[in-house]
């Protein structure tokens, strides 16, 4: 029978201080006394670590791996003799895949440390927030758009609505085939900026550009010129700050959204009175539209710019107009607040960052 010869304590010494030599990652070897006992050469240019280490309690120059939780893992590897591998973000805002392998000597039957592996993923998970900014900004995109078509078609259907109703004379007929020729145009824009947001891409992108406030109201109130028509509101202006830099679509999608609202959640029989303000606050340019409503309950108030969540199922809508108001502000570093009470109308503040022009 061929006999095994066993290897020495010295040759699996060696053994593993060959290994850590030679190891192009980051990885430590902490023994069951949590003593640092090797580290590979790319760790000491990761963490700052230096020779003299060797023989520390891992407690004393554990600020040099910039993660807190470092040793209770390590403990709990060594008690289970169980794998433990999880991403972990270190103070200095680099990400590793972090591996703590039990180190077992299998003779004595025990686990005499562990072998830690750091593998730098910043760029990997980098890239994939980027991904998925990208893939919110297209759901976003979508809802923008889908909203957006609907809303030109209703005041399409509107207008027809009025045109059927009897005793129109020239000049209102005219009128209302100016807006259905606005509610059209409205409709192809969307279908063009769909196509050109398919083949090219560089057209839906999110660039920014100086904007006049006004202009962007005066583009809304002829969207809305329907509504506004049908309902008899008196929009008043008061405008401190006008020019801002944003993305033109998204404001639009804000102040049209929020106008719409102020028309549509007015009792049946009040005229709809608002009053659009501007004005400059702490570096942010708010915009604030008051109006004289049905108001929003404070229950309510907590769950409006949820998706889908609507505070009144009986007035007509699909609850993503809020939604898009908040998500678009959010996303560029600003807030929406909402004051309102039952039957005495609301205000919504838009607060959008001013930046250098």
């Amino acid at each position: 029978m061929k006999t095994v010869k066993m290897k020495s304590q010295s040759e699996l010494n060696e053994e593993l201080e060959n290994y850590f030599s030679n190891t192009i990652i980051p990885q430590l070897f902490v023994d069951a006394n949590l003593l640092l006992q090797k580290f590979t050469p790319p760790a000491m240019k990761q963490f700052s670590l230096k020779h003299e280490f060797i023989g520390l309690p891992i407690q004393d120059i554990k600020e040099h791996f910039r993660y807190p939780t470092l040793i209770d893992n390590i403990k709990v590897v060594i008690a289970t003799g169980k794998i433990l591998e999880k991403e972990i973000q270190t103070t200095d805002l680099r990400w590793y895949q972090m591996n703590i392998l039990p180190y077992h000597i299998r003779r004595e039957n025990r686990t005499n440390g562990v072998i830690i592996t750091f593998v730098n993923i910043t760029n990997r998970i980098q890239d994939l927030k980027e991904q998925e900014k990208l893939i919110a900004e297209y759901e976003l995109l979508l809802d923008t758009i889908a909203h957006d078509i609907k809303n030109p078609i209703l005041a399409l259907d509107l207008t027809i609505q009025v045109l059927n109703r009897p005793g129109k004379n020239a000049e209102q007929h005219a009128t209302l085939l100016k807006n259905m020729a606005s509610s059209i145009i409205e409709i192809k824009k969307v279908v063009d900026e769909m196509a050109g947001a398919h083949w090219n891409k560089e057209r839906y992108q999110s660039v920014e550009e100086l904007l006049d406030l006004q202009n962007i109201l005066e583009d809304v109130r002829l969207t809305l010129a329907p509504q506004i028509m049908e309902s008899g509101a008196i929009i008043k202006q008061e405008i401190d700050v006008s020019e801002i830099k944003f993305v033109r679509r998204k404001l639009r999608s804000v102040l049209f959204n929020l106008l719409s609202n102020a028309i549509k959640y007015t009792a049946s029989d009040l005229r709809p009175e608002i009053v659009i303000r501007t004005y400059a606050k702490d570096n942010f340019m708010v915009i604030e539209i008051a109006d004289n409503g049905i108001g929003i309950s404070k229950e309510d108030q907590l769950s409006i710019f949820e998706k889908f969540r609507r505070a009144k199922v009986e007035v007509e809508g699909t609850g993503v107009g809020l939604y898009l108001v908040y998500t678009v502000v959010v996303n560029a570093g600003g807030k929406v607040t909402v004051e309102s009470e039952p039957g005495k109308g609301s205000t919504f503040k838009v607060f959008l960052k001013l930046k250098d022009t």
